[in-house]
């Protein structure tokens, strides 16, 4: 297992050998793709994937992108532009235009749309990534209660959202019936051992690998 702080060693380390962040994203984004799609037949399948605006929405656009070759998309989107990293908005102008994006900002929005039963969803949270801490806040709040209540296959990109990668800690968060978390399992997410895979997104666990 793994501490937050060690993962940002390694990925700061990994840049010494040329993989970048926008590197990483791609590969976390394409791995839960590849994931899902072997785990989960995608044929009469829809991809809903939550995104807030930090790395985590990141990878979940990355995967918005994969799903799109083979199943319909929609963005759930709880955030603002302005606070994507420079990757993050990288990945977001790739996947605009080609999916459905609906921005939410309250429950009013949510109240706008309803998904036809034509499909079997894969929902798919990317709201909030291992460096969350403190309070769930809104819009994250009704993002989290809309996608517990949602039927389908959930799936969380590198932790349920809400919870504290290092302690395990939470007030509200996602349930997930699979977690796909990057590289190794984080300190806080020994209660989601036997419901996780874990990643290889190409880092290296010390300078000499």
């Amino acid at each position: 297992m793994i501490t937050v702080k060690q993962m940002r060693q390694l990925e700061r380390q990994a840049q010494k050998h040329g993989l970048f962040a926008k590197d990483l994203m791609e590969n976390a984004g394409r791995k839960v793709y590849e994931i899902v799609k072997e785990k989960y037949d995608l044929d009469n399948k829809r991809a809903v994937i939550f995104c807030g605006s930090g790395n985590n929405g990141g990878d979940g656009f990355v995967a918005a992108r994969y799903f799109s070759e083979e199943a319909p998309v929609v963005i759930l989107f709880f955030g603002h532009e302005e606070n994507f990293t420079e990757e993050t908005k990288e990945n977001y102008e790739k996947i605009k235009g080609k999916v459905t994006i609906i921005p939410i900002e309250n429950k009013e929005d949510l109240q706008k749309f309803h998904f036809q039963p034509d499909h079997e969803l894969i929902l798919i949270d990317a709201l909030l990534g291992t460096g969350f801490q403190g309070e769930v806040r809104e819009p994250i709040i009704t993002a989290i209660d809309h996608f517990n209540s949602l039927e389908g296959i959930k799936v969380a990109i590198d932790i349920p959202s809400g919870v504290n990668a290092d302690t395990g800690e939470y007030e509200k968060k996602c349930e997930a019936d699979l977690v796909i978390t990057m590289h190794d399992l984080k300190t806080g997410m020994e209660e989601y051992r036997d419901k996780t895979t874990i990643a290889d997104i190409g880092l290296i666990k010390n300078e000499n690998d």
